[in-house]
């Protein structure tokens, strides 16, 4: 840890939460330059959806980097990028009704946000984008214009223009309609809104501390766009590939987004991928209007074919996703609930869940204290009030439970300390 803290930026952030160095890691396991094993819960950051090293995928990248296949290519013709669409179209898109263009904007979430916005206001000639209130969508400045947390906005250094804020589904916590509020600044003359080119959302809020859009309130944001000339971005980033349970987070919604971004576990292997998939009267770029050097990362579409004919073939690993979902929300609630002194309320969808602490100082010593017994994990939140769960979708009953057992004791431990551990069952 020497050398981190003395040649590498302040900037660093996990590091600091996770203080050793890994050197190795498989399945949901790491293993750090002392022998010592972690189980992971992070994921990350969402980017492990089927953990470390996976297998399938490995013998794929192995096979092709051994053939002296193409390795760059920007966006240039490769037999790796056909075999990718072609697999995504099949597989993913024709069993869903789904008819996009794939754009390759640059390798991560962020790249995918900013192609995302640029098109929608070239499209309606109109440069304004709704977003919401702890929403979270990259740190480039287009990007940062739509996210919420304004510590990551702080740090742009200039003004973030062109966007506008509305309450997300529930943000004040008390049944209001903060779709009707939407539609209502859109439509009156003296709110002072001037029509937007699109809306941007995320259906659960990762780093805004797992905040759940309702599908009621998906499909109502549908319909303003729809009636009042806006498209609808949804970004898939966190909540995709699985994370909520089917491979996009919008589906049991029913809505059909004009234009979807896609990141993090598109690989499958922790490889940077991105996509911007837009519908298809919609894609009036210019050629090499929109570009960039790392467009076309040929290893991380030999990954993500192979994790999609292994895991999408069928809905058999969506329903395991949401089998071992249930059953971490039933036993986080029974973990909380035998405390009568701590207040906390467990939430997600899927196996994208978190546990929203009322005292986020209770939060992030658990988090401390998870490490320090060997489990992996992260805060989340305006506050980082949120304990978040993040572990791989394909992890095992075993270690589920195993993670949960680590986490029930060290909460434990936490609330002992601050004398609030009456009642502990």
């Amino acid at each position: 840890m020497e050398t981190i803290n003395r040649l590498e930026s302040e900037v660093r952030g996990y590091v600091r939460g996770f203080p050793t160095v890994f050197t190795t890691a498989k399945g949901n396991r790491m293993t750090d330059d002392k022998g010592e094993v972690y189980l992971d819960f992070f994921g990350g950051a969402g980017a492990l959806n089927y953990g470390h090293n996976d297998e399938v995928m490995k013998a794929a990248l192995l096979e092709y980097i051994q053939g002296d296949n193409i390795c760059h290519g920007l966006d240039m013709a490769t037999a790796e990028k056909i075999n990718f669409l072609e697999t995504f179209e099949e597989v993913i898109m024709k069993p869903r009704g789904m008819d996009y263009k794939i754009q390759f904007p640059g390798p991560t979430g962020t790249n995918a946000v900013e192609a995302a916005l640029k098109i929608a206001r070239k499209v309606k000639g109109r440069s304004g984008v709704l977003c919401f209130t702890d929403g979270y969508h990259g740190m480039t400045l287009g990007a940062l214009a739509v996210t919420g947390n304004s510590a990551k906005r702080g740090g742009a250094g200039v003004n973030l223009a062109d966007t506008h804020s509305m309450p997300f589904c529930d943000y004040f916590r008390d049944g209001r309609d903060t779709a009707a509020d939407l539609e209502y600044m859109v439509k009156d003359g003296s709110s002072g809104l001037e029509k937007p080119a699109a809306v941007i959302l995320e259906t659960v809020q990762g780093e805004g501390g797992i905040n759940i859009a309702s599908d009621e309130w998906l499909r109502e944001i549908e319909r303003i766009c729809r009636e009042n000339d806006m498209l609808l971005i949804v970004d898939d980033i966190q909540a995709g590939v699985g994370r909520t349970g089917p491979f996009f987070s919008f589906e049991p919604s029913g809505i059909k987004p004009d234009i979807i971004t896609v990141s993090k576990s598109l690989s499958g292997f922790g490889l940077p991928l991105a996509i911007t998939m837009i519908r298809p009267d919609l894609d009036i770029w210019e050629p090499g209007e929109h570009n960039g050097t790392f467009r076309g990362n040929n290893h991380a579409f030999v990954t993500a074919v192979a994790a999609m004919n292994h895991y999408w073939r069928d809905d058999a690993f969506e329903k395991a996703i949401l089998r071992k979902g249930e059953h971490m929300r039933s036993r986080l609630n029974e973990i909380v609930d035998s405390h009568s002194g701590f207040n906390a309320e467990v939430r997600g969808r899927g196996m994208f869940i978190g546990v929203d602490c009322e005292n986020a100082d209770i939060a992030d010593e658990v988090a401390a204290e998870c490490f320090e017994r060997k489990l992996l994990l992260e805060t989340a939140g305006p506050r980082d009030s949120v304990i978040k769960f993040m572990q791989a979708v394909n992890t095992t009953d075993a270690d589920i439970d195993e993670g949960l057992d680590i986490f029930a004791t060290a909460l434990q431990a936490v609330l002992e300390k601050h004398g609030l551990s009456q009642g502990a069952a």
